[in-house]
């Protein structure tokens, strides 16, 4: 009949907040198959399948040569990974849980719970793909040599944060237009698939090509990684810092955009959409 309101700790609360993003991270795994292990595996084929493709495209373009002294599947992996990180989390971001969704209602449950948690389950989903497919790659058919893996690892997650800004920015718009907010998903994947540089090396390019490609922080990310996974090629062409100071203006124009949303959230949008 009367209940004693209990005070909890910070460590408490903080150790509630973990346990809720772990819950709501494996859900956002499960969300697209009941089966983890399928959803990997179709994950997985995925990236194999775009491997491929380039692979089979560089040689009939005869574009082999342009590519990095080294291994040349390695280096379309470095290009793909990075690709995949970024556009799954933007995605996984986009279609995550709103202010208006049902799960909001049941506390502690919040927007940034659920941003958080399809985002690590993006990111969960995508280094387990990596490391599967580096270890098969390796075991079968040569040795994989990375010159800086920390390094190489940090431009994965900077991919990942930069596709998380991404993701909140168009969250943020979703409510109030969700076409556009579609549409500008679309748009987004499709100019990537040729603006991000993945089939280019940053330090081969000229002046007037480099230009069409240099305002793409993605581009950056993949040149860069590229620099810390072979031990013979230095990016001149392309910055760290542009891509950092980039992600962090998105995620700020996101947070004040999602706060923003949250505050004149309806229940009548969910009906719209």
């Amino acid at each position: 009949m009367f209940g004693v309101e209990r005070r909890k700790s910070r460590l408490n609360s903080s150790l509630a907040i973990l346990e809720l993003i772990y819950h709501s991270t494996v859900r956002a795994i499960r969300r697209n198959h009941k089966n983890a292990l399928v959803g990997l595996l179709t994950n997985i084929l995925q990236t194999v399948i775009f491997i491929g493709a380039f692979i089979v495209t560089f040689n009939l373009l005869g574009m082999r040569g342009s590519a990095i002294r080294g291994d040349f599947t390695v280096y379309i992996m470095t290009g793909i990974f990075t690709f995949m990180c970024n556009i799954k989390t933007s995605g996984a971001v986009i279609g995550s849980e709103g202010p208006t969704s049902g799960m909001m209602l049941h506390a502690p449950m919040n927007t940034a719970i659920a941003i958080g948690s399809a985002a690590l389950a993006a990111l969960y989903t995508q280094v387990l793909s990596i490391v599967v497919i580096l270890g098969v790659y390796h075991m079968a058919y040569a040795p994989v040599q990375i010159e800086d893996p920390v390094g190489a690892l940090g431009m994965l997650i900077l991919s990942w944060l930069y596709g998380i800004g991404i993701g909140m920015v168009v969250l943020a718009i979703k409510p109030w237009w969700p076409a556009f907010a579609r549409v500008a998903q679309q748009i987004y994947t499709r100019v990537n698939m040729f603006a991000s540089g993945k089939m280019f090396v940053g330090n081969t390019l000229s002046f007037s090509l480099l230009a069409m490609f240099d305002w793409n922080p993605l581009f950056h990310i993949i040149d860069q990684m590229r620099g810390f996974v072979f031990i013979n090629y230095n990016p001149h062409n392309s910055s760290l810092t542009y891509p950092v100071y980039f992600t962090l203006a998105l995620i700020a124009v996101g947070l004040m955009g999602e706060f923003k949303t949250r505050k004149h959230a309806s229940a009548s949008w969910n009906a719209a959409r």
